[in-house]
């Protein structure tokens, strides 16, 4: 397996989801988490049915529309502390791991970049905000093509950006959803399945799983060892 591209996907991968909400939670309440995690589901779940419904809306879009019916499940009527959340979400944060998993990459001669169903300025802004940019090559949005991951257009990208086949491409997703959309397409999947989930029933063969950032470049080098 000669991998020469790694692409990672961005939200719940490369930066932390639960991070806009951790930073709030005095204000949100002790069910800070359970909050984030409806919006979290229902950010996902929105780009999969706009996707289907032909409804294609930014991710910007879909944030903020996913935060308001999590704001409004969880009885919070407050504006302020949305646009907060908003303005956090824009400047997300990183997971501790991500800079060096990527550093060692690049050091090792492979390329690097995000592959998300983020729109381009948000993920530009977190890229910014985490102080990643100098170690990616390319940050591929579906801003062009106007459908969401798993649709197999979105993973065309990555050739058309990187100009490296599947077969050359290891992609790394906590998605476990993300992670068999990727292998059914054709690339090396790792799953990051930090949760400790169940196998999805899904097509596509997971090549490694792991549980954080720091797998990627191990399983790497085992693998050529």
């Amino acid at each position: 397996m000669e991998i020469r591209a790694c692409v990672f996907d961005a939200y719940g991968t490369l930066f932390d989801v639960n991070s806009p909400a951790q930073r709030l939670a005095e204000e949100i309440g002790e069910a800070w988490p359970a909050f984030s995690q409806v919006w979290r589901d229902k950010q996902l779940q929105y780009t999969w049915l706009r996707t289907l419904m032909g409804a294609y809306a930014d991710f910007a879009e879909i944030t903020a529309g996913a935060l308001d019916f999590a704001m409004q499940a969880h009885r919070l009527d407050d504006d302020d502390l949305r646009a907060r959340l908003l303005d956090l979400y824009n400047r997300i944060q990183a997971y501790p791991d991500a800079a060096d998993t990527l550093e060692g990459l690049r050091a090792a001669g492979r390329k690097t970049a995000i592959l998300s169903n983020g729109c381009t300025a948000m993920l530009q802004s977190g890229v910014a905000a985490s102080g990643l940019g100098d170690l990616l090559d390319e940050v591929i949005s579906v801003d062009g093509i106007r459908v969401n991951k798993p649709d197999g257009r979105v993973y065309e990208l990555v050739e058309q950006r990187l100009g490296v086949p599947p077969a050359n491409v290891l992609f790394v997703s906590a998605n476990g959803w993300d992670a068999h959309g990727g292998a059914h397409f054709g690339f090396n999947v790792v799953w990051l399945n930090r949760l400790g989930q169940p196998a999805e029933r899904l097509p596509g063969s997971i090549w490694r799983e792991g549980a954080s950032l720091s797998d990627v470049t191990r399983f790497l080098a085992e693998a050529e060892g």
